[in-house]
């Protein structure tokens, strides 16, 4: 039975000399501090387009098979011989600790039509469009005519047709994002690293996906939707998170042999090597909400064919390299379908003190889970036991530990490492024990998130300290 242990950082979380994390040579540096500290696995977000008027959330994506513009790297399309060097270096930025996403989007955008200008239709591009373009026609359209009408999809009035060279350039821009991803993936593969990606549920109202199959999904003939998706009150919000997706039609997606969803699937298994499905609880029943409503407090559960899905999903992909996500608002139905097809789940070591029986105490973990100290939705191990949690639970905790520990954060980091099971994956912030600052996401809000960055990778101690753990808790 393997152990294994990995990192969760997302790309743009790393250090750069532009606005943002990107897929260049740093992230190749950090596959290499990966594979010196014993590490196994790399987790990253959902690495679809984010948009600034939704505070850049990964989560509330424009297209659930397009990659981010924004992730694409300066140093890599100067390699290739796309941008010159004095616009490289006019490029470069003070090392930051936040994402700049203004700067970031601006700067991309103008690198990248500079580079398109450049640019040679070839052999593999073709071979890119073609592969792609059952999501590939309908995103770059999308995308060419969102931008001309400024407005949703929804409001869009004017007829306009794109022109060959639109479309072409926003082909371009997907080409250039799923090539560096590509050789970023086989360089990791190469040093023995898997990566772990994120496959999100739903995708924004404002979406190409939406736009293009409006029969999968709940909506008016207007094309506003009908309900909406979020979650009930829980541990993150007291009224509930009002996502405001679209929820989809099951029973349309069962008639088509739910093969939207096998693609969605078989696409991110060429660019990850395990997938995690956000929400999976969303596959057994789905929380939605009537639009128009302003928390998520007035909502219902609605049963989801979760069953007849994953058969399709099984004798696709037999080998099931998957995890689920099952946080939140879990019953037994939501168990019951997880464990009839061996999937993983998580646990949470930040969610473990608050009940003195909770699966997520390591005594009461099982060797088929992933366990990570904290999560990207939760306080870093230190802001979360200084700032968050009161006297009790900090006792809990510490009489868990048997000991006050010097640093929480690697006592909690330890004692991942220690659960039985299978995947052990840490946030970087928890490895460097950072706190509250350093929080990448706070649900039920949509501004300042998803900012947080490395200014420089981490030193060897920090390596050596990994690689000691690994040796000593047999997760190499």
């Amino acid at each position: 039975m393997e152990r294994l242990a990995g990192i969760f950082l997302h790309i743009s979380s790393l250090p750069s000399p532009f606005p943002i994390g990107d897929l260049g040579p740093s992230a190749y540096r950090f596959v290499d501090f990966l594979s010196a500290s014993g590490q196994k696995l790399w987790q990253v977000l959902p690495l679809n387009p984010t948009q600034l008027e939704h505070g850049n959330s990964p989560y509330f994506s424009t297209s659930l098979f397009a990659g981010n513009p924004v992730l694409i790297s300066p140093e890599l399309l100067y390699q290739d011989g796309l941008i010159e060097r004095y616009v490289l270096e006019s490029s470069i930025c003070e090392p930051s600790e936040r994402v700049d996403y203004q700067q970031a989007y601006s700067q991309k955008e103008n690198l990248l039509s500079l580079a398109f200008e450049r640019f040679k239709v070839d052999e593999d591009f073709e071979r890119f469009c073609q592969e792609n373009s059952f999501w590939l026609e309908d995103y770059t359209t999308f995308k060419v005519l969102r931008k001309k009408e400024s407005k949703p999809w929804w409001k869009w009035s004017s007829g306009y047709k794109p022109s060959e060279k639109e479309l072409l350039k926003e082909k371009f821009v997907q080409y250039v994002f799923f090539r560096q991803w590509q050789r970023l993936k086989e360089y990791a593969n190469g040093k023995g690293i898997r990566l772990v990606g994120d496959l999100p549920i739903y995708p924004a109202h404002d979406s190409a996906d939406v736009w293009s199959n409006k029969d999968i999904f709940k909506l008016r003939e207007s094309g506003l939707p009908e309900v909406v998706a979020g979650v009930p009150p829980d541990y993150f919000s007291k009224t509930g998170q009002l996502w405001g997706n679209p929820v989809y039609r099951w029973e349309s997606l069962q008639k088509q042999g739910f093969q939207w969803w096998l693609r969605r699937i078989r696409h991110a298994l060429r660019l990850f090597d395990i997938v995690r499905f956000d929400h999976f609880r969303g596959f057994s029943a789905f929380y939605q909400v009537p639009y128009g409503e302003k928390t998520a407090e007035n909502g219902w559960w609605e049963e989801a064919p979760g069953y007849e899905l994953f058969d399709k999903v099984k004798q696709e992909f037999p080998r099931m390299p998957f995890v689920a996500e099952d946080l939140g608002t879990i019953d037994t139905k939501v168990i019951k379908l997880k464990e009839h097809y061996g999937l993983p789940g998580m646990k949470v070591l930040v969610f473990a003190f608050f009940d003195k029986n909770s699966s997520h105490l390591p005594h009461n973990h099982a060797y088929n889970c992933v366990v990570y100290p904290s999560t990207h939705d939760t306080m870093p191990v230190k802001g979360w036991f200084y700032s968050e949690i009161d006297e009790l639970t900090r006792s809990r905790v510490l009489e868990y530990f048997g000991y006050k520990p010097e640093s929480i954060s690697h006592a909690m980091v330890r004692l991942a490492y220690m659960s039985v099971a299978k995947y052990c994956i840490v946030p970087l912030q928890d490895i460097l024990e950072l706190g509250e600052e350093s929080r990448m996401n706070t649900p039920g809000k949509v501004q300042n998130n998803w900012q947080w960055r490395l200014k420089a990778l981490p030193e060897s101690k920090v390596s050596e300290f990994l690689a000691s753990l690994s040796q000593t808790y047999g997760r190499l």
